[in-house]
């Protein structure tokens, strides 16, 4: 039975069976064939100095221009190793040519050098940012109710595996407004650092409490968060008159503030600036003693993660078990392939060695 090809493939099967009936012109495989040599009446002479202006202008090979433009650039040639040969014209136009080009080599360097291409970190915020600022209207209206030191408060380091638990205090001024101020988890780490020196310096008062892991461990985390408020609030060297919180929780009222005297903001870090400020101070506080931790503690990268979970985290924690600052109470310590990483019972949790036993 015969089989149906295309034309074209007709085609090609023809051209490939009938090759050598085909006149070389025609063929693909012409490699082997040798063009023949060109006149030597045209081949152009050694020496350029016989490459006359008439008969290079007649063979259409370079321009109708003087002969010493059509010289090689580098007097150290070998062909030209006699300076009479060239002529004082030339060597005129390549100095004016070097001293034109380095002029201009000068002026580009310095227009990049006072111009850099990109704004110093912090200058300008992202545009994502722009309209999220916090604002005032919670102190303004407690400052027109005639309270006139309010404090905003917030915490990090609640969620982290190692490390302190961290609050920050932050009084702003009445009469001073500091732009960029944001929630510290929308801002890069080089930009929190850059708000928190115009932080410090913008506020009337600030200041810093922690909770060790050990006291975490010990107490518990709502009770290791009071410590710290408590702490934070001695530390600003003020008495509130009203205190600002994130959250839907009072970890500071009961204390030297009634709870009266404390107003609880959901989202209040994005909202309120006192609390931004505040979440920015204790961010940066916190990354700072972390990073420090990890020059001494190198196996769980604390300087990048901030003794928060992460798959590079847990892997070391796997591999080579916690470290000293790592809060043992945590619920990870019981995954562990460790027999000496025991997990830690908090205090208020432990059975009381005073109570008796309900069988004997």
């Amino acid at each position: 039975m015969a089989t149906l090809v295309s034309p074209a493939t007709a085609r090609s099967r023809w051209r490939y069976t009938n090759r050598s009936l085909m006149p070389p012109t025609q063929r693909n495989d012409q490699r082997d064939i040798k063009l023949p040599a060109e006149p030597s009446d045209k081949t152009l002479p050694v020496d350029p100095t016989e490459r006359t202006l008439p008969a290079l202008a007649k063979e259409r090979m370079l321009p109708a221009e003087p002969i010493d433009r059509m010289l090689p650039t580098d007097p150290n040639d070998s062909m030209l190793r006699d300076d009479t040969t060239l002529s004082s014209e030339w060597w005129e136009r390549r100095e004016s040519t070097e001293s034109t080009q380095s002029s201009v080599s000068l002026q580009s360097m310095a227009v990049t050098v006072a111009s850099p291409v990109m704004a110093p970190p912090g200058t300008t915020l992202r545009p994502s940012l722009k309209r999220k600022a916090p604002g005032t209207r919670n102190e303004r209206d407690l400052w027109d109710a005639g309270h006139d030191v309010v404090v905003g408060i917030d915490e990090v380091g609640r969620g982290a595996w190692a490390g302190p638990l961290t609050l920050g205090a932050v009084v702003i001024p009445k009469d001073k407004r500091l732009t960029k101020v944001r929630d510290s988890k929308m801002l890069t780490e080089v930009e929190r650092e850059l708000m928190f020196g115009r932080i410090v310096e913008w506020s009337d008062a600030f200041a810093v409490g922690h909770a060790t892991h050990e006291e975490c461990d010990e107490l518990g985390m709502s009770a290791a968060q009071k410590l710290a408020a408590r702490r934070a609030i001695e530390a600003l060297g003020v008495q509130p008159d009203r205190v600002l919180l994130d959250g839907n929780w009072d970890f500071v009222g009961g204390g030297a503030v009634p709870h009266a005297a404390v107003t609880k903001i959901v989202k209040g870090d994005a909202t309120c600036l006192s609390i931004a400020a505040a979440s920015i101070v204790a961010k940066v506080t916190r990354d700072r003693m972390m990073r420090a931790a990890a020059d001494d503690h190198p196996w769980w990268s604390f300087d990048t993660n901030k003794g928060y979970p992460c798959p590079r985290h847990k892997t070391a924690l796997a591999g080579v078990g916690p470290s000293s600052i790592h809060r043992r109470s945590w619920v990870f310590m019981e995954h562990l392939p460790w027999p000496g990483a025991v997990r830690s019972i908090p205090r208020h949790l432990r059975p009381d060695e005073n109570q008796g036993t309900l069988f004997a």
